[in-house]
């Protein structure tokens, strides 16, 4: 019988809030320092088939980007066991784990190196996510002198062409202009149709969801609500919203 290429158990992830970074810095060494203490994932449990497309539904502070951060390995659950089979693509913070002083060119092989490819499998990629991210002559600037804009465009670039097996994408659609998005919307598009790829998606559109998912997972409060098809999914989603 075939595994699930993700498997979410009993997860609950916790977050110590501190009154402000002084008693955070303290509380590292102090442990009486107060604090409060915040569920963002309560007792969470699903599987997730490969070739799967689960949209993650919920109103902001549910839950959605912090299960997504914990299936990355960006963070760690507080309780419960995440067990991911296969190589991961997250567009989810598209400008993290850049490297200021280096240029764009040089933070793809950087971003590749960190996600587990040769470099040979690099530079067959290098051609076209420099023409996907349309950077012209900045492709050898230094990362420093870029706009938030040109960085997410090659955040996407780089994690939309490494042919994952898992793609998660945290609304990063909305990357630069009119254009550009439709861009991006079709490389997902095409992502999908590769053999055996599995979509997580956190969406507050119903009709991306419907594009792109075949599965629907409700959160409320950091606790699971609904697991369904897409359409009952979205019908309890909108029910939490009324």
């Amino acid at each position: 019988m075939e595994k699930p290429v993700i498997e979410f158990k009993n997860v609950t992830k916790r977050y110590k809030l501190f009154k402000n970074d002084k008693k955070r810095l303290m509380a590292v060494f102090i442990k009486k320092i107060k604090y409060k203490e915040k569920k963002a994932v309560d007792d969470v449990s699903f599987d997730i088939m490969k070739g799967e497309a689960v949209a993650f539904f919920g109103k902001n502070g549910a839950g959605k980007s912090t299960i997504l951060k914990i299936i990355t390995g960006v963070t760690y659950p507080t309780q419960g066991s995440v067990k991911v089979r296969g190589r991961v693509s997250a567009l989810l913070e598209l400008t993290s784990g850049f490297d200021p002083e280096l240029t764009g060119r040089e933070n793809i092989f950087l971003k590749g190196q960190l996600m587990g490819l040769k470099d040979k499998e690099i530079k067959a990629l290098e051609n076209p996510i420099i023409e996907f991210a349309e950077l012209g002559d900045y492709i050898d600037q230094p990362i420093r002198t870029y706009s938030s804009g040109m960085k997410s465009r090659l955040g996407f670039a780089i994690n939309a062409n490494i042919k994952p097996e898992i793609l998660i994408v945290d609304e990063a659609l909305s990357v630069g202009d009119a254009s550009f998005r439709k861009k991006c919307v079709k490389k997902v598009n095409e992502i999908m149709e590769s053999e055996g790829l599995t979509l997580l998606f956190v969406t507050h559109s119903a009709s991306d969801a419907k594009e792109f998912c075949n599965r629907g997972i409700v959160l409320k409060n950091g606790k699971l609500m609904h697991d369904s098809d897409i359409e009952e999914a979205i019908k309890k989603y909108k029910e939490l919203l009324t």
